[in-house]
């Protein structure tokens, strides 16, 4: 639990990557070191001990080592990452100008270029690899083969063109999950704001159908029986009798509608243990209950407002504490009852008074235990958990 407000919200500049583009880098990486190493095994079979092969095996070993780092950089353009990339490009060149066989090694690089740089970069450094790829493999051939000058600029193309295409619809579709997550937040705020402006009307209402009218009409009955009690005490008395009543009547449409307030998980008579043990905290967060004591009867008030205090303290436990597993123990200790809430997150830095906080959360537990008499305390260290624990007496302090 933290004493934090629910949520902030800040922009991310790069989202996370998807399961479809890490299983295209998974194949990439695959690709990348099957070719690096058929490279390698085609040097050593063509040119056996030949005075270049020492630099030609170290630097395919620093290729292979240079591209390992990469996922460690991810996949943001950092000036760490560009100059990995520009590492790896360089490495590559060379060991090309050695053995041009190492020249088909550049087709995973295409796709490492693109997920790194700027589409106009990427497409920029693809077309150079691309030429150096060409230049590498006409050096090999013994006569000119129009499939070395046209095949890897085709392929380059294709393989640019689908990388370009799949990112542009996996832009379009965040766009529009981003779309659909805030039209959908809105929605949600706009369905409040109507239930709570219709709730308020509801209950302006009632308040003025009944208890207004009532008190209108005591008001009435009470002053006309001032102007009479001296000359006719008779009618004088029938009025206050008739005020009374309306009281009577005014009392039960209040409490009428402090009853239709109160939390509908205790409506119909259900237990303020039943409601506890029904609570949840989401699908990630096991929720256990526990009673000690011999349960006693409870006042209304203090029912809600412990339910009250569960069901917020858990929603903090969802949302700031990062916990596996949260407790609810309700204990009747004769004189008072407590309610303790403990979870296994992250915990905080309790605040001394409500000042320190910037939530509101805590603050409204502490005035509800208290206009009860009862007090609220706070257990937290970071990273050891959070233990809540509310006690309100039972009886009337003297």
């Amino acid at each position: 639990m933290d004493a934090t407000p629910a949520h902030q919200e800040h922009p991310v500049s790069h989202p996370a990557i998807r399961p479809d583009t890490r299983t295209l880098a998974t194949v990439a990486h695959t690709a990348f070191f099957l070719l690096l190493g058929a490279s390698v095994v085609r040097f050593l079979l063509r040119h056996p001990g030949e005075p270049r092969t020492p630099w030609v095996l170290a630097l395919s070993i620093t290729l292979a080592l240079l591209y390992v780092l990469g996922p460690a950089l991810g996949a943001a353009p950092t000036r760490r990452r560009l100059l990995w990339l520009g590492l790896v490009v360089t490495t590559w060149v060379v060991l090309v100008v050695l053995a041009p066989s190492f020249a088909w090694c550049a087709v995973p690089l295409f796709f490492t270029a693109l997920r790194t740089l700027p589409p106009r970069a990427a497409v920029v450094l693809v077309a150079l690899l691309t030429a150096f790829v060409v230049t590498a493999q006409l050096q090999l051939s013994k006569s000119f083969d129009p499939n070395l000058l046209l095949a890897p600029p085709a392929v380059a193309a294709l393989a640019t063109a689908v990388f370009v295409h799949m990112e542009r619809q996996a832009q379009a579709q965040r766009a529009l999950i981003d779309d659909l997550i805030r039209t959908r937040r809105e929605l949600a705020a706009t369905e409040r704001r109507e239930g709570t402006l219709a709730e308020r009307q509801r209950l302006s209402m009632e308040i003025h159908d009944t208890l207004a009218q009532n008190l209108s009409s005591q008001q009435m009955l009470l002053q006309a029986a001032d102007r009479t009690w001296d000359t006719d005490p008779a009618t004088a008395r029938a009025h206050v009798r008739t005020a009374t009543g309306i009281a009577a009547h005014g009392l039960a449409e209040a409490r009428r509608l402090v009853h239709d307030l109160a939390p509908s998980e205790l409506a119909d008579g259900a237990g303020l243990a039943d409601a506890l043990r029904a609570l949840d905290a989401g699908p990630d967060i096991e929720v256990r209950f526990h009673l000690e004591g011999a349960p006693a009867p409870l006042p209304d008030r203090v029912q809600s407002t412990l339910l009250r205090i569960a069901q917020g303290a858990l929603a903090n436990v969802r949302e700031h504490s990062g916990a596996r597993t949260a407790a609810l123990t309700l204990s009747f200790l004769g004189d008072q009852v407590v309610l303790d809430i403990a979870d296994d997150g992250h915990g905080f830095t309790a605040p001394r008074t409500d000042a320190d906080g910037r939530g509101h959360g805590l603050p409204a537990m502490r005035a509800r235990v208290r206009q009860l008499g009862g007090t609220l305390t706070i257990e937290s260290t970071p990273g050891e958990g959070t233990v809540l624990s509310a006690a309100i007496p039972l009886e009337p302090a003297p």
